[in-house]
């Protein structure tokens, strides 16, 4: 056991500002003595003593200074500091009084930090020329609120930077503030070169706490470079592989400078170059060129000048637009074509490419391929147009039509009347004739009423309403139709449907009394069987009309006048004319 009075305390409290400081003061006492006091101080910038606490056993006595209010001592008397600020960064004494074991004390240096706030980079924003004759600033970087103060580093592509004259320098700047924070800034001068445009700058701030060191890292930026252009190139560029005519192109030109240079637009006409940079997009290096032909086949040119050294370069391009032209139909004959005449078309076009053809009828439908097409047997019903279309296989859009008319001519041909039209006297109707030529006929009819006349797809029509005279029914009407090349009637029968119910109920009677007439005969006939005075088999035929006359037998005898009349009525009822026997 030790024979003495013993103080311990740590050697360093470490307390981040803003936090409570906690100092601990352990002792020993032998014979497990009590202390007579216990005093808490502070060592001022005079390296004396100030007095915070007097702590005995009857009480405890808090010194009036510029910590009152933070202070607070604990149960094992350590001293407690809340709020800490830079300049509790000091040394705190503790000393315990113990009587005969007279007076002792010790020491803890309390220090205070600050983690810096994270470090804040800024890129030259106006941009770095390659050729720039002073070494250029890069980027700043700042780091706010630390304690102590820190230090920056800078790096570029992940590897750390160092001073080198003439080339490489760091100016930095350190700054109190009135909280006693600093903040620390820096300010990185490189020279550059065309590679740099891909370069990543970034900062850290260091800093030490309980012993060991910290770093934070600012983001990673990059710095507007100027270089002039090495590569110039000139593409067409399109919607499909192969430009046709109708199509929207556009040429454009690229260069690897920074900035982008100024670029002219050429085009080659014989020997000399047109100027079609007023026809580009302002400063894009795009040329424009929109529903293109034939013409505008060619060799183009983009120039480009960098305004930095005023060197230019120059890069061309052809451009070849797939056209189809001189699309022509030729029909043989040419004109006066006729029903039955045969017909021969023939189409014809130019083109770099190699084309395919196709027919197609007025309804657009597909009639058949290759460059001619043979009509045979041409009637007024074959269409009257017929469109030849040349496409170009290899470029996928590239198609021409062209139309040609077909036309036949002949006299009218009346392809349906309204006859027979059954109709009753005083009756208003339509009579309607329907006829198809070429030239257009005219419809003409022989008696007088309301004519409407109109196309029906390839045939003219006309509907006459008239009232029904006894006349009309007696006469008829006529429809004439006529053109250049002829005339065509036909004639339309009125029937009286009245009339037509009377003749039809005569023949209905006649037939009804010829029906009784045979059901009597026949009657008859099978009597004179069943009485045997008509033999059956094939002896013969018996004439009825002349029988034998017995007196136990009866006799029927049919008279010619009778047959006679009989005959007529089976006469009008067939339209016939057959012997009595046979009736």
């Amino acid at each position: 056991a030790a024979s003495k009075l013993e103080i311990s305390m740590p050697a360093v409290v470490e307390v981040e500002i803003g936090d409570t400081a906690r100092i601990e003061c352990n002792f020993y006492i032998p014979e497990n003595a009590s202390y007579t006091y216990i005093d808490w101080f502070y060592m001022d910038r005079s390296n004396r003593q100030v007095r915070l606490y007097h702590a005995t056993a009857s009480g405890i006595l808090e010194d009036d200074t510029d910590y009152k209010g933070r202070l607070s001592l604990g149960e094992d008397k350590a001293l407690s500091i809340s709020s800490v600020m830079v300049q509790d960064a000091r040394t705190f004494v503790c000393q315990v009084g113990a009587g005969s074991y007279g007076v002792g004390e010790n020491t803890t240096e309390l220090s205070v930090y600050k983690v810096p706030k994270t470090p804040e980079i800024e890129p030259n924003s106006g941009g770095i020329s390659v050729r720039s004759n002073e070494v250029p600033e890069i980027a700043r970087c700042v780091s706010r609120n630390s304690f102590p103060p820190p230090n920056i580093t800078w790096h570029k592509n992940g590897e750390q930077l160092h001073a080198q004259e003439n080339k490489v320098t760091m100016q930095s700047t350190l700054t109190r503030e009135s909280s006693g924070l600093y903040t620390v800034s820096s300010v990185l001068y490189a020279p550059v070169t065309r590679e740099d445009r891909h370069s990543r700058y970034h900062c850290t701030v260091h800093y030490w706490l309980r012993g060991q060191r910290h770093a934070l890292q600012s983001e990673k930026v990059k710095v507007n470079i100027f270089y002039s252009t090495e590569h110039l190139k000139m593409q067409v560029v399109s919607s499909s592989a192969l430009v046709k005519e109708g199509d929207s192109v556009k040429l454009v030109c690229e260069a690897d400078g920074n900035p982008p240079p100024v670029f002219s637009f050429f085009k080659k006409n014989l020997n000399e170059w047109q100027d079609l940079s007023s026809l580009a997009e302002p400063d894009s290096g795009v040329l424009n060129l929109h529903d293109v032909n034939k013409s505008s086949s060619g060799t183009y040119r983009c120039q480009s000048l960098d305004l930095d050294d005023m060197t230019q370069k120059e890069d061309d391009v052809d451009l070849v637009v797939n056209y189809i032209e001189g699309v022509r139909v030729k029909m043989e004959p040419s004109s006066n074509l006729r029903e039955g005449d045969n017909v021969k078309l023939s189409c014809d076009a130019h083109s770099p490419v190699a084309l395919n053809y196709q027919w197609r009828d007025g309804k657009g439908r597909k009639v058949a391929d290759g460059n001619q097409l043979v009509l045979r047997n041409l009637t007024f019903e074959t269409s009257k147009t017929f469109s030849c279309k040349v496409m170009a296989p290899s470029v996928p859009g590239l198609e021409q039509s062209k139309q040609v008319s077909v036309p036949v001519e002949g006299k009218p041909r009346i392809v349906a009347i309204s006859s027979p039209l059954y109709v009753r006297q005083d009756e208003v109707v339509n009579l309607t004739c329907k006829a198809i030529a070429f030239p257009r006929p005219t419809v003409q009819w022989s008696i007088n009423g309301t004519a409407h006349e109109y196309m029906d797809n390839q045939h003219i029509a006309s509907n006459l309403t008239v009232r029904v005279s006894q006349d009309l029914l007696q006469a008829g009407a006529m429809c004439r139709v006529s053109n250049t090349l002829g005339v065509s009637e036909k004639h339309i029968q009125l029937v009286d449907q009245k009339s037509t119910a009377e003749s039809q109920g005569v023949i209905i009677v006649a037939i009804i009394v010829a029906i009784l007439v045979v059901a009597v005969l026949g009657a008859v006939i099978y009597f004179l069987h069943k009485k045997g005075k008509i033999p059956c088999g094939r002896a013969g035929k018996q004439d009825i009309t002349k029988p034998e006359a017995r007196k136990d037998k009866i006799v029927v005898e049919v008279k010619s006048d009778k047959l006679s009349e009989e005959a007529g009525l089976l006469q009008g009822a067939n339209g016939e004319k057959r012997p009595a026997a046979d009736q």
